[in-house]
């Protein structure tokens, strides 16, 4: 092994991201004392009710977060891939994973002709890189490198995993207003009409401001985290053009037509927050604070930079 490989390597095997670390203890915190008060204020809702009400609710989310990252894999269609089957794309992986000197996850294919990738799983050891057919059939090698190992610094950080559990974090809200409609209803027809209605209306707006700050917090974390995978894998490359490149390819491919079918597209959208590049764009500043994405021309704008910055370092 050469010594500038070697070098590179312990660069990237060490270099940490101080700033995303911190982010996502902050939303973890922040999303535990949303559902701890909301649960808090549920109980108070569901009176007598609410040991078994409690009960469903954290039956549910600890299924989730077991579950999550097949749900995900599940919903892309994806499926797990040998080396005899997808070889370049393992060799891809190989390379980058002993650079980056992390534990090889696994790998899947979904066979969409919508060109993305993604990176789900509940921790380090057990999390998943998915590509899809379109990706692979879209870049060109250095392209897909620099794409590959965006997702590999999200395993890395752990950032995947966070947001793997973050993401169906949102539906407990939903969930939590079906179980408390339930049992205000049940414990609540001895006290008459009157008290249900009030404590549904309650639980309703309850459930919904918990959605909404979940949706804020974890879209905020969700585009940073976009800008430190675009930084950690232009490093671990040395090469932020390829990246670029890919970027503008997949957002031509996806938003400019290229032959995609519409239920194609419907189908990945439900999986935006995961994805390399959005399948669905934000249109206004509005839309912008809660997309899960950065505008492409930012991620863009930055990669530039960190080319003419590594032009002049060589």
């Amino acid at each position: 092994m050469s010594s500038s490989l070697s070098d590179r390597r312990t660069a990237a095997r060490f270099r940490s991201d101080r700033n995303l670390s911190a982010r996502m203890l902050s939303v973890m915190v922040l999303l535990a004392a949303v559902y701890g008060g909301a649960i808090f204020l549920m109980i108070r809702f569901l009176g007598r009710a609410w040991p078994l009400g409690l009960a469903v609710v954290v039956a549910f989310a600890t299924f989730q977060v077991l579950t999550s990252g097949k749900i995900a894999m599940r919903t892309m269609g994806a499926r797990v891939v040998t080396a005899e089957e997808e070889p370049e794309l393992h060799a891809v992986v190989d390379r980058l994973c002993a650079l980056a000197g992390m534990k090889k996850p696994a790998i899947a294919v979904a066979e969409s002709r919508v060109p993305n990738a993604c990176a789900v799983g509940r921790s380090k050891g057990d999390s998943t890189l998915c590509v899809t057919r379109g990706l692979l059939d879209t870049l060109d090698p250095p392209e897909l490198e620099g794409v590959i190992a965006h997702e590999l610094s999200h395993v890395q950080h752990g950032d995947a995993a966070v947001m793997t559990v973050a993401a169906f974090v949102g539906v407990l809200a939903g969930l939590v207003a079906r179980v408390g409609l339930r049992f205000i209803y049940i414990g609540g027809r001895a006290r008459g009409l009157w008290h249900i209605i009030v404590a549904a209306i309650g639980l309703i707006a309850l459930a919904a401001a918990t959605w909404f700050v979940s949706l804020v917090l974890t879209r905020s974390l969700s585009r940073y985290r976009e800008f430190a995978a675009d930084r950690s894998a232009a490093q671990l490359t040395g090469n932020p053009s390829a990246l670029a490149s890919a970027l503008t390819k997949v957002e031509a491919k996806v938003h400019g037509g290229g032959g995609i079918p519409q239920t194609d597209l419907r189908k990945a959208g439900a999986l935006n927050a995961f994805y390399f590049a959005p399948v669905t764009s934000a249109k206004t500043t509005a839309h912008h604070l809660l997309s899960t994405h950065p505008t492409t021309q930012a991620r863009l704008d930055r990669l530039v930079r960190m080319s003419t910055e590594m032009s002049k370092n060589r």
